[in-house]
């Protein structure tokens, strides 16, 4: 039987560390002998989404996308982790339909707005509040945090092996760590 495949969608602020515990997590998965896969906004935008700005429009469009093909993962019975902004909830919503339900896992990187601009190392706060970059979420463009994650985790003063503990002991808790009992054939 193959095993259950699952999103766990990293939401948040830039620089709040969605993609070091995206693939902090990849790494413990792989260590337990699991198949994932890592889907980050820098490597999307640069091949799926390269057409695409960062307008509500561009950026809903963007999710879409993304949300699709980590369905087709979760599917193939991977375990698809996803380190996207996706600054609003409607388009998350959006994901969550389109991936499923039981294999959607929202986990807010709830850092705080100072803490994400000091690890800021592409400069891209500095530039947004001088206005060289526009629409940039936190500064001059939204982020609505989800109202119920699975999971909320604040990576200031937190260790990324302790933030990733505490994600492996959410997968477990859904049963997305062993095999597929059943839902083989149904649909996500």
């Amino acid at each position: 039987m193959r095993p259950r495949g699952c999103v766990v969608w990293f939401t948040g602020l830039p620089s709040s560390g969605k993609s070091t515990l995206a693939e902090a997590l990849e790494q413990r998965m792989l260590r337990l002998g699991r198949n994932v896969f890592v889907l980050d906004g820098d490597i999307i935008r640069t091949g799926l989404c390269s057409d695409l700005g960062f307008s509500a429009r561009d950026r809903d469009e963007n999710i879409r996308r993304l949300a699709e093909v980590a369905a087709l993962f979760a599917k193939a019975g991977v375990i698809c982790i996803t380190a996207f902004i996706s600054p609003y909830r409607a388009a998350r919503d959006r994901a969550r339909q389109i991936i499923g339900r039981d294999r959607f896992f929202e986990i807010h990187v709830a850092t705080a707005l100072e803490v994400c601009e000091r690890r800021d190392v592409k400069g891209l706060y500095r530039k947004a509040r001088a206005g060289a970059v526009r629409d940039f979420t936190g500064v001059s463009a939204p982020y609505e945090p989800p109202r119920k994650p699975a999971l909320r985790i604040n990576t200031a003063g937190r260790s990324v092996e302790s933030c990733v503990t505490d994600l492996v002991a959410l997968l477990k808790k859904h049963g997305m760590m062993g095999a597929n009992r059943g839902a083989r054939g149904k649909s996500a």
